[in-house]
C-alpha cells in the first residue's frame, strides 16, 4: 500500500468496527502478491470499502470517469490507482486497464451482477466478467458481503449503524475454460463467459453468514 491508500484504509477499517461492528472471514484466502480478481455481490455503495478494507493489500477500485473531474478527489482516485470506467462511451478501454492491472500484480474488485441490488436479493451475473477472466490468468476469489442492503440500499440517505460481514471463498481457477476459449468457435466463447460469471455468483452464494457475536 502507499501511504495515500493506508490512510483510507485505516479510516474505512475504524468506520466499521465502530459504526458497523463488522465482522471479517477468512481474508487470508486472498492472496496478498500477484494479479486477483475480488467478485463479490453488490448491493451498496458500502460494498467495495468493505471488501477491500478486509484484506491487508492494495486494491485497485472501479469508479466513473466523471468522478476523476472533481477537484480534490481527482488526486485521490489516482493515488489510491482506481480505474476510470466511462459506461457511455463502452467497455474497452476500461477492460484493457483492468488487464493490464491483473498482469501487473494488482488485485481489482468487481461485481458479476454489474449493478446495486434493488431489494437486496442476487441478481444474474452478467457474462462480462467470464470476459475478465478469460482474457487473464488471474485467480478468482468469491466474496459475499451482508446486512449492506440494509445499512444503505438505494433508497436510504444516510447508513444504519448496524452489523456488517464479509466473507472471502476460496481462489477459483478457469484454466481448462481459458484453454477452450483459446480454440473454440466465437459462440461457445460467449457461452464460456457466461458460464464462468455463473459459477461465480453460485460460489458467492454459497458462502453462508455466521451468527452475531
Amino acid at each position: 500500500m502507499n501511504f495515500s491508500y493506508r490512510l483510507g484504509w485505516i479510516f474505512f477499517r475504524a468506520v466499521f468496527k465502530i459504526y458497523f461492528r463488522w465482522r471479517v472471514y477468512n481474508p487470508e484466502r486472498v492472496p496478498l502478491q500477484g494479479g486477483v480478481i475480488l467478485a463479490a455481490n453488490h448491493a451498496s455503495y458500502i460494498d467495495p470499502p468493505l471488501v477491500g478494507a478486509g484484506v491487508p493489500r492494495m486494491i485497485n477500485f472501479l469508479a466513473r470517469e466523471t468522478l476523476f473531474h472533481i477537484p480534490g478527489l481527482a488526486p485521490i482516485l489516482r493515488s489510491w490507482k482506481v480505474v476510470p470506467v466511462d459506461r457511455d462511451a463502452g467497455t474497452g478501454r476500461g477492460l484493457k486497464t483492468i488487464l493490464n492491472r491483473l498482469a501487473q500484480g494488482g488485485a481489482i474488485i468487481l461485481f458479476p451482477e454489474g449493478t446495486r441490488s434493488r431489494d437486496g436479493s442476487f441478481q444474474r451475473a452478467r457474462s462480462g466478467i467470464g470476459l475478465t477472466v478469460i482474457k487473464s490468468s488471474a485467480p478468482v476469489v468469491p466474496v459475499r458481503v451482508f446486512g449492506t442492503f440494509d445499512a444503505y440500499g438505494r433508497t436510504r440517505k444516510f447508513p444504519r449503524p448496524m452489523r456488517l460481514q464479509v466473507k472471502y471463498g476460496k481462489p477459483l481457477s478457469f484454466e481448462k475454460e481459458r484453454a477452450e476459449a483459446n480454440t473454440c468457435p466465437k459462440d461457445r466463447v460467449k457461452e464460456i463467459y457466461q458460464q464462468i460469471a455463473d459459477r461465480i455468483m453460485i460460489e458467492i452464494t454459497k458462502l453462508e453468514p455466521r451468527a452475531d457475536s
